[in-house]
């Protein structure tokens, strides 16, 4: 069976006897890290609350949790990272993050369509500091890519896009989640050296900051929370920053072809 946090003994008591409810079938697939996740998490712990509807929170760290979540892939020929909300009995499906209204509509039974998907990576933007032959040959191939992808919303005019602060090289990959410290101090003395050469870019974050959060999610540690021995980094608001630096830097590394 599925581990879940919030598993509670699902009895209620009717008559002097103890009727035994069947267990919901409806499912929030999370992974620690996430940042999209901890969006969702305030939505589902409400719903709960609201005891209209059990959603059951399961953690991708645990192998039952894994296993079923591959099963239902395979069973409704779904596929989804995380978050992934899912009923177990019908395969309706949300995949990724989405207000509680819209939760709250799967909840009911309603087809939620999956959002639109692009026909192909869009071409990698030229660094900053780039020719003017090769911001032309991008565009050209740009627009090219917009014709094939119609069918996105809020696509941008590519002079729009080159008016941005662009960096002036790749950022380094971020660090596997099993490094050791000697590798991620490594990594951290090469995103320092790229924040130096990319002191136009808005909005950076030091490095101490991100690899501090970084050894707090290898560890196991909750969000926020301060090693032994160390001080603490940041302020209260840390979580909600590193969430903002997380889908900022996994957006700039997508956008810029990095792999």
């Amino acid at each position: 069976m599925a581990k879940s946090k919030n598993n509670k003994s699902q009895v209620k008591e009717k008559n002097l006897e103890v009727v035994e409810q069947k267990e919901s079938s409806l499912y929030y697939f999370y992974s620690v890290g996430c940042g999209f996740c901890k969006k969702s998490e305030p939505i589902v712990d409400e719903i709960n609350k609201e005891g209209k509807f059990e959603i059951l929170k399961l953690d991708l760290s645990e192998k039952d949790n894994q296993g079923l979540k591959q099963e239902l892939e395979k069973k409704y020929n779904k596929k989804c990272g995380t978050p992934w909300f899912i009923d177990g009995e019908t395969g309706n499906q949300i995949c990724g993050y989405k207000e509680k209204d819209v939760v709250e509509k799967w909840l009911n039974g309603e087809d939620i369509p999956a959002p639109p998907r692009p026909n192909g990576p869009a071409p990698k933007l030229p660094f900053h500091g780039a020719s003017k032959k090769e911001e032309t040959k991008w565009k050209k191939e740009y627009d090219k890519w917009v014709k094939e992808n119609e069918h996105l919303p809020n696509l941008q005019p590519a002079d729009k896009i080159l008016e941005r602060p662009r960096p002036k090289t790749d950022p380094p990959k971020p660090p596997q989640p099993n490094s050791t410290d000697e590798q991620l101090d490594q990594w951290g003395k090469e995103y320092e050296r790229w924040t130096k050469e990319n002191g136009h870019l808005p909005n950076l974050q030091p490095v101490d900051v991100i690899l501090n959060r970084f050894k707090q999610q290898r560890s196991g540690m909750p969000p926020g929370a301060t090693p032994v021995g160390q001080p603490p980094v940041g302020g209260s608001n840390l979580d909600a920053r590193m969430n903002t630096l997380e889908q900022k830097l996994d957006k700039l590394i997508t956008h810029l072809g990095v792999k």
